[in-house]
C-alpha cells in the first residue's frame, strides 16, 4: 500500500496497522483515527491532540520540528513510525519509502523471543478438532466471539492464581458451508473431541488430557440459561456416554464441564469450543500442517489419503486426518485421539517455527479465521481477556506441554464392550497428580528435586498412630470436612487424639500442617496417612509443650476424608504420553 491510498478506509492494509511497542513487546493494531482524510490532514489532527501528544496546544512543534513536536516524552514510540516522521520533509515519496522499510524492518531478537513465547498459548485454543489459536489483538475481532452464560461454572476471573484448567471441546453440529457431510443430521451437537488443559501454578508445564467420547460416565444435574436470562435445571443421568453431556437434552459447555468436574475432581476453570470449521479456516491460514504417516493412508470413508512419511495437511483433508477412525490402529476412538493430539503437536511447531507471530498480516489472518470459529464462557468472551489468558498459558514452554489420555478400561457391563470406563486405579493416580497440580514432565520433576530441603521433611522416622495428636480444621470448601476427617483419623488410622476444631478463620487453597520441631515424628506419620505434599509442612521453631498438638487446616485441595491431598509423583504405568516438542509418525 502506498502513501496516496492512505486517504481510502476500504484499502487500509492490517498488515500495515501492526506494529510492535518497544516497551511492553506487544504487537498492536493502531487505527489512522482520521481514515479518510490526506495525509496532511491527519498530520494536522494528530498535532492538535496536545493532551496525548504533549505538544504546545498551538499546532506548532515544542523545538520547531515537526516530528517531536507530536509525540511527548511519555509516549511510547512504535517502529516504523520513527522512520517515517523523520521523513516527512521528503513528502509523500520519502513517506512511502519509510513505510516500505518499516515493513521490512525485523524485530530485535529479544523483541522477536518474547513474541515467540506467546506461542506456547496457542495450545490452550489449537487443541485436536478444536484447533484455535491466535493473539486477539484488534478489537474489530469481538463481533467474531460467541459467549455462553454458564452460570455458577467455571471462574469469573480470566486468570486465576492458581493452576488453571481450560475445557476444549470440539462439537459435532453440522454448521458452516461445505459441513453437511459430517456429524449428525439436525443434531445439536455433541462433545465429539474434548481435552481438559491443565496449567501449572508457576507456569512451567502444562498437562493436555483427552477424553474419550465413549466414556460411560454420570452426567450430574446441571442448570443452564436462556438468552432471556431464564434457568433451567436438566435432570442428571447415571449411565451416559460423555459426548452426552453437550447439546443432547439441552445440556450447555457448562454442562461439560460439570461432568468433567465430577469425574475428576478437577473444576474447569473456562470452556473454549469450536466446530468443524475451525480445523479447515485455521490450517489453512497458517498454510497447512505437516503430518508424519507410518503406513499409506487411503479411506473411503473419510476420502483421506496421504503418502507414507511426511504431507503437508490443510482445509478438507486436514478435518479428514482428525476424523477417521479407521487409518490407524484398531480403528477405535481411543487411536483417534492419538492422532489427533500428534498433529496438535506439529501444529503447535508448525506456529512456533513459522513467522506467524512476526507477521502481522498473517497473524490477523489467523485472528480472525480463529474468533469466527471460537465460543467462549462470558468470562473470557471479549478479545482483551483471550489476549490476557493467550499471554499467561503463553509462558509454558513448548517441551514441557504433554498430551496423554484418560486411562480407561474396557466397559466391563457390557458383553462385548463398545464403550469403555475409567481405570479405577490408573484413572485416580492420574486425576490426583492434577488436583496437586503435580508435573509430568522431567524438567520439572528437576526442578522440584532441587528443593530437597523441603522434601527431606518428610523423611526420617514416623510416630505410632496413637502418640499423633493433632488438631484439625477446615478451610476448604467441603461443609463438615474437619468432622469427617476425625472421624476418619480415630475410627481408620487410629489416632485417636484427634481433635475437630470446626472451621478455620479464612478458607486456604492449599493443606496445610503446622508442627514444632519435637513433633517432627508425628507430623511425618500424618502426612503417609493424608498424602500431605512436603510443601505442606510448616515446621515451627520452638519445641511443643506439654499436650499441645499439631494443627492440621484442610484446604481447597482436599477432597475428601481418605482421598490422598496429593498424587503419585510419577504418571502411572503403561500410561501413554507424548510431548509438544517432539514428532512421531501415526500408525
Amino acid at each position: 500500500m502506498d502513501a496516496q491510498s492512505r486517504g481510502r478506509a476500504d484499502d487500509i492494509d492490517p498488515a500495515d496497522q501492526w506494529v510492535l511497542n518497544p516497551h511492553t513487546g506487544n504487537y498492536e493494531l493502531r487505527l489512522d483515527q482520521s481514515a479518510g482524510e490526506s495525509p496532511v490532514a491527519a498530520r494536522t489532527a494528530t498535532a492538535e491532540d496536545s493532551g496525548r501528544r504533549g505538544d504546545t496546544g498551538t499546532g506548532a512543534p515544542r523545538d520547531g520540528r515537526e516530528g517531536s513536536g507530536r509525540r511527548g516524552a511519555n509516549s511510547p514510540e512504535v517502529p516504523g513510525q520513527r522512520s517515517r516522521r523523520g521523513s516527512q520533509s521528503g513528502g509523500r515519496g520519502a513517506e512511502a519509502t519509510a513505510t516500505a522499510g518499516r515493513r521490512k524492518r525485523k524485530a530485535p531478537k529479544a523483541r522477536r523471543k518474547k513474541a515467540l513465547m506467546w506461542t506456547g498459548g496457542v495450545t490452550a485454543f489449537l487443541v485436536a478438532t478444536t484447533a484455535v489459536g491466535a493473539y486477539i489483538l484488534y478489537e474489530k475481532l469481538n463481533g467474531n466471539i460467541d459467549a455462553i452464560d454458564i452460570g455458577d461454572q467455571g471462574n469469573k476471573n480470566v486468570v486465576s492464581d492458581g493452576p488453571m484448567n481450560i475445557l476444549i471441546i470440539g462439537t459435532d453440529k453440522r454448521t458452516g458451508k461445505g459441513n453437511e457431510g459430517y456429524g449428525d443430521k439436525g443434531s445439536a451437537g455433541h462433545a465429539d473431541t474434548t481435552i481438559l488443559f491443565h496449567v501449572s501454578e508457576d507456569r512451567t508445564n502444562a498437562t493436555a488430557m483427552s477424553i474419550p467420547r465413549d466414556l460411560k460416565t454420570e452426567i450430574p444435574e446441571c442448570e443452564t440459561k436462556g438468552s432471556d436470562g431464564a434457568s433451567t435445571t436438566i435432570p442428571g443421568t447415571p449411565d451416559e456416554r460423555f459426548n452426552t453431556s453437550l447439546g443432547q437434552s439441552g445440556r450447555n459447555p457448562g454442562c461439560t464441564m460439570k461432568t468433567v468436574e465430577n469425574i475428576t475432581g478437577v473444576k474447569p476453570d473456562h470452556f473454549m469450543m469450536v466446530d468443524f470449521n475451525a480445523v479447515k479456516e485455521l490450517t489453512t491460514a497458517v498454510g497447512g500442517v505437516e503430518v508424519c504417516m507410518a503406513k499409506p493412508i487411503d479411506d473411503p470413508k473419510s476420502h483421506l489419503k496421504l503418502k507414507q512419511g511426511k504431507s503437508k495437511v490443510e482445509g478438507e483433508m486436514a478435518l479428514a486426518l482428525l476424523r477417521t477412525r479407521h487409518s490407524f490402529g484398531n480403528e477405535s476412538d481411543l487411536d483417534r485421539i492419538k492422532v489427533q493430539q500428534q498433529f496438535l503437536a506439529s501444529m503447535i511447531r508448525e506456529m512456533k517455527s513459522s513467522d506467524t507471530l512476526t507477521n502481522p498480516k498473517k497473524l490477523y489472518t489467523l485472528a480472525d479465521a480463529a474468533t469466527n470459529a471460537l465460543t467462549v464462557d462470558t468470562a473470557i468472551g471479549d478479545a482483551k481477556k483471550l489476549m490476557t489468558l493467550a499471554q499467561e498459558i503463553g509462558k509454558v514452554d513448548t517441551k514441557n506441554i504433554t498430551f496423554l489420555t484418560m486411562p480407561v478400561i474396557d466397559n466391563p457391563a457390557e458383553p462385548k464392550p463398545i464403550t469403555v470406563v475409567v481405570d479405577p486405579v490408573k484413572g485416580e493416580q492420574l486425576f490426583a497428580m492434577l488436583r496437586s497440580d503435580t508435573s509430568l514432565t522431567e524438567v520439572k520433576q528437576k526442578e522440584k528435586a532441587a528443593k530437597g530441603k523441603q522434601a527431606a521433611l518428610l523423611k526420617g522416622p514416623k510416630a505410632a498412630p496413637a502418640d499423633v495428636r493433632v488438631d484439625v480444621l477446615n478451610g476448604g470448601e467441603i461443609a463438615g470436612a474437619a468432622g469427617a476427617t476425625v472421624t476418619w483419623l480415630q475410627n481408620q488410622q487410629g489416632v485417636l487424639k484427634s481433635t475437630n476444631k470446626a472451621n478455620a478463620p479464612e478458607k486456604i487453597k492449599k493443606t496445610t500442617l503446622e508442627y514444632a520441631p519435637n513433633q517432627a515424628d508425628q507430623a511425618r506419620a500424618l502426612a503417609e496417612m493424608m498424602g500431605l505434599p512436603a510443601a505442606a509442612m510448616k515446621p515451627g521453631t520452638a519445641d511443643a509443650e506439654g499436650l499441645e498438638a499439631m494443627v492440621l487446616t484442610l484446604g481447597a485441595d482436599f477432597k475428601g476424608a481418605g482421598i490422598p491431598i496429593t498424587g503419585p509423583a510419577k504418571i502411572p504405568a503403561d500410561v501413554e504420553k507424548s510431548s509438544a516438542d517432539k514428532a512421531v509418525c501415526a500408525k
